[in-house]
């Protein structure tokens, strides 16, 4: 096919559930290539000699060589070739901000629309699992070393790949009941299915990367007590699982949430298969949801299908700053989720009896932007008003959980609590021990945080390799 019949070629579009179908479930809402889209839609892929999507995507997929596999309909092949540098491709095919990395670099978006990679990685993992063709990679013979990995998030998930692929054995300890992290509380079903995860965890288990389940490190075990049982080293990656709050008056009302909260309830506890789950959420007529990120999109979709009358969407800046992905945006926008911008809440309302039956706002208005690059809201004084609503959630960000920090007195941190490391190695200032995701950045992005789990266990591999570190077997 020549470069001009590639540039003709539309974008292909994945189908979807109708708005008012799926505000009724909580089923995937984008159906997700069929195997003709994904061939045509890899023959948009220029094939460019030096590929910009590549360093965009902050694990290095070989964008071109996998959409090639796909227009020769190798779609199993594709799919292996992504795991070489991503362990996660179902995951990241739906939840990364391919917008913002990848796709960004492509050059057929300089003038159209840019190859919509993330699709298509979803389309081959996908294909994959469903074919039941999932192939377990060969693993070099063991190192003799042994790596303790906190956490089983994107970034501990892919730190345990890289380096069981090198030979080392791994063992991830997870805090909660079942592995996955972020990926399992705190992202919808609507927007990643819990099967999707369990999937992904599977195929690295297959590999040899062992589990440990409700296994709290700082309680049960220190990072030091790791290391001198035997592990050659170990990666922190906990996360950022601590809200951030409003500190405003009556945020310890019944009925306003943090959406870590919300979102674990519904998400990690199955809030959304009530009665087979009776697991306790108030549903609520009236939900305000404070914010404008994804989190904040994920908590007003999901209060959306418990069946409230009103959900609305609250944010201190206009729709131009939101952070929350543009598809997040227009698939609330047509499921009923209201926005009022340039408004920020004052102090939420209570009855006699203790519960939210109202909300305070104040309006803003946009001066010089700030550090973040977007311009500062400022109140308009005597703008304040009320509204009625008997569910809060506040989803303004995550503090980083600072258990580990707090037993491991001599590794580094900054004024927020977050771990300080080397940007390129993930090295923290305590021998043998490294940190990656959001525990280092704060709240940030999946893709982000596999990133840094890539340079981690590049950089664990020489340690460990190299300097002589030293752990007792068993």
């Amino acid at each position: 096919m020549t470069d001009k019949e590639r540039k003709n070629k539309p974008r292909q579009i994945m189908t979807e559930q109708g708005p008012l179908e799926r505000i009724a479930n909580f089923y995937e809402v984008p159906y997700g290539y069929s195997e003709d889209q994904a061939v045509n839609e890899a023959m948009r892929c220029l094939q460019c000699k030096e590929p910009k999507c590549v360093s965009g995507c902050p694990v290095n997929v070989d964008i071109p060589w996998f959409t090639k596999l796909v227009v020769e309909g190798r779609f199993v092949e594709a799919a292996r070739k992504i795991k070489e540098s991503n362990p996660l491709p179902a995951v990241c095919g739906r939840v990364c901000r391919q917008e913002d990395q990848c796709e960004k670099f492509c050059l057929k978006g300089k003038k159209g629309k840019p190859v919509s990679i993330g699709a298509l990685e979803r389309f081959v993992a996908d294909y994959e699992r469903e074919k039941g063709d999932v192939s377990v990679p060969e693993i070099p013979k063991w190192t003799g070393k042994k790596v303790a990995v906190v956490g089983s998030g994107p970034a501990g998930l892919t730190v345990a790949d890289d380096l069981v692929k090198r030979g080392h054995k791994v063992t991830i300890f997870e805090a909660l009941h079942v592995p996955g992290g972020v990926l399992m509380y705190g992202i919808p079903e609507f927007r990643l299915p819990k099967k999707i995860v369990e999937a992904e965890i599977e195929y690295l288990k297959k590999m040899g990367v062992e589990i440990e389940l409700n296994s709290v490190i700082g309680k049960i075990e220190t990072v030091d007590g790791l290391l001198a049982d035997g592990y050659h080293a170990a990666f922190i990656g906990t996360g950022a699982g601590f809200p951030v709050f409003l500190n405003i008056s009556g945020e310890n009302l019944v009925g306003v949430y943090s959406a870590n909260e919300y979102l674990t309830r519904v998400n990690l506890m199955r809030a959304y298969r009530f009665p087979e789950y009776d697991t306790p959420v108030l549903r609520g007529r009236r939900v305000i949801v404070i914010g404008g990120g994804n989190t904040a999109l994920d908590s007003a979709r999901t209060a959306r299908r418990l069946c409230p009358e009103e959900v609305t969407v609250v944010y201190r800046r206009s729709r131009e700053e939101m952070p929350a992905r543009a598809e997040e945006v227009r698939h609330g926008g047509e499921e009923g989720v209201k926005f009022m911008f340039l408004t920020a809440p004052t102090r939420f309302i209570g009855d006699r009896e203790g519960r939210l039956k109202a909300a305070e706002f104040v309006r803003m208005e946009l001066s010089d932007p700030d550090e973040s690059g977007r311009r500062r809201p400022l109140p308009i004084g005597g703008s304040e008003f009320q509204v009625e609503a008997d569910v809060a959630i506040v989803a303004i960000g995550n503090d980083v959980n600072p258990l580990i920090q707090n037993t491991t007195p001599d590794i580094g941190t900054g004024i927020c609590g977050n771990i300080i490391v080397e940007q390129e190695t993930g090295t923290t200032s305590k021998k043998g021990v490294f940190a990656g995701g959001d525990i280092v950045r704060g709240g940030a992005t999946v893709i982000l945080a596999m990133g840094d789990g890539r340079k981690a266990a590049a950089s664990i591999h020489k340690y460990i390799m190299t300097s002589g570190s030293s752990g007792s077997s068993h």
